[in-house]
């Protein structure tokens, strides 16, 4: 029933929702009844499918056009989404970018620069801006996407520097929640596992594909990919007050993965 929804009254931003987990969190923010701020750069069509999709389930939620990389923008959205709903109660800082793939020793700024400013950068630019807001009121959920590439899996080589931008998340997710804590914030992150997403499935030829899909399947103990929605609701979770203990965490989503490069952290 609608007043048993977990979110019911709440408001949700959650950043890169045109598409993949992001969209796949937006969605399910909203069926357990927050209103749902729809951050994009640039899949404008897709994120209003997204908002549409929302509203014909009966919830509430609006799209904006931010880079997240950029400050000034970031503000403006959540200025915006002030506006019309007056709180953010949750966000989610989905937002990001996977560029190049060689070896460490081919490093290029064009490619880490991206991944830095969108993977990292953007996690600040938006806590920043939303903390203050709910540190007036203590309380409210960040909960910030990584990947297992940040705890050092795959052995496949090429994601050296996107695991980098992935590893600071984890160690951002730890500060942010030590520093939020007494204002009754939490602060968390997921590492997911190999997501089938446009991203994801994006960064290979169709001749490479279903050989890394063989690697993924075969190094994942439950023998599949994940799909969007095996993150989404985890991040519905850790944005319910079911989880209102637990904070500075990072949760593992992953299928149980076997192929870490390192057994130490």
């Amino acid at each position: 029933m609608k007043g048993n929804r977990r979110l019911e009254g709440r408001v949700a931003l959650v950043t890169g929702a045109s598409r993949g987990i992001g969209r796949a969190t937006a969605l399910a923010l909203s069926r357990e009844g927050a209103k749902v701020v729809v951050n994009y750069n640039r899949e404008r069509e897709r994120a209003e499918m997204v908002v549409d999709e929302i509203r014909r389930m009966g919830g509430e939620a609006f799209s904006f056009k931010a880079d997240v990389g950029d400050r000034r923008m970031v503000e403006e959205m959540v200025r915006e989404a002030l506006r019309e709903f007056e709180t953010i109660d949750i966000l989610v800082n989905n937002a990001g970018v996977l560029m190049g793939g060689g070896s460490l020793l081919e490093f290029r700024d064009e490619e880490f620069d991206p991944m830095w400013r969108v993977n990292v950068k953007g996690i600040l630019n938006c806590s920043r801006a939303v903390a203050p807001h709910m540190m007036e009121k203590r309380y409210g959920k960040i909960i910030n996407i990584s990947s297992v590439a940040g705890l050092g899996t795959a052995l496949l080589p090429g994601n050296t520097l996107y695991a980098s931008t992935k590893a600071a998340v984890i160690i951002i997710t730890k500060r942010l929640a030590l520093e939020l804590g007494p204002y009754g914030i939490n602060v968390n992150a997921i590492a997911p596992g190999f997501i089938s997403t446009e991203m994801g499935l994006g960064q290979w030829s169709p001749q490479e594909l279903e050989e890394r899909l063989r690697y993924f399947r075969e190094k994942t103990m439950l023998r599949r990919v994940g799909e969007p929605e095996d993150i989404a609701d985890v991040v519905l979770f850790l944005a319910s007050d079911e989880a209102r203990f637990i904070t500075g965490q990072t949760i593992t989503v992953d299928g149980g993965r076997i192929d870490f490069i390192s057994h130490s952290l």
